[in-house]
């Protein structure tokens, strides 16, 4: 049996690389459409690229396609917040208490520089960037491959998550996320996994609180993120 010649997938990964970028900034938020056309034209490449880049991300969850409509920036519904908030509290549960065994200084020192850049984050996207980062530290610091692997899979899910969080309202999130991540990098930094493990459950209620909180002329049960 023959091995069939690989195919250069590097355009198609830079492609979705920015555009997958441009959603984490804000130029595309949840429900925009991603046009095959103008993508194309904005970045100079063929369609060809454009699709398999769109295809990318949509095994991220970060694109959905429907028949008909093309292709949009993810919605959440309630449904998938509730999901992406269950599934990332077991991951997150299990992350704390890798950290609080193995962590090394090194990584407790990486985690710390995370939350002094979020000190100098300009506005509530690029917060929400130095946030996901020190999500990134805590499951580095963990050195568990495998729920290293696990929070890959979720990790653009759970950005526009908080994308959509500042979406539906940014009312004292810069004023306070420092501090909530501050006390995180504490809990974790003398290793009382009770403690880290309490707070990063309530910095977790806090985002899925906003997200739920039914909003006036909107139906709860059919509401979308």
């Amino acid at each position: 049996m023959k091995v069939t010649p690989a195919r250069r997938r590097g355009l198609a990964d830079e492609v979705a690389d920015r555009i997958r970028e441009a959603i984490f900034t804000g130029a595309y938020a949840p429900g925009a459409q991603l046009r095959e056309v103008e993508l194309a034209a904005a970045l100079d490449v063929s369609r060809g690229p454009v699709r398999e880049a769109l295809l990318k991300l949509e095994r991220e969850g970060l694109v959905r396609g429907a028949w008909h409509r093309g292709s949009m920036v993810t919605s959440l519904s309630t449904v998938d917040i509730a999901e992406l908030g269950s599934l990332r509290g077991a991951l997150e549960r299990l992350a704390v208490e890798q950290v609080v065994a193995h962590a090394s200084e090194a990584d407790l020192a990486a985690i710390e520089q995370v939350v002094a850049r979020m000190g100098r984050a300009e506005d509530a996207h690029a917060m929400v960037g130095c946030d996901i980062a020190f999500h990134d530290a805590v499951y580095a610091a963990a050195h568990h491959l495998r729920l290293a692997e696990a929070w890959q899979a979720i990790r653009s899910q759970v950005h526009l998550l908080l994308l959509t969080r500042i979406g539906v309202s940014t009312e004292g999130y810069l004023e306070h996320i420092v501090g909530e991540h501050r006390e995180l990098a504490g809990a974790l930094r003398v290793r009382d996994a009770e403690a880290a493990l309490a707070l990063f459950a309530e910095h977790r209620r806090h985002a899925f609180e906003v997200l739920t909180e039914p909003r006036p002329g909107t139906p709860a049960s059919g509401r979308r993120g």
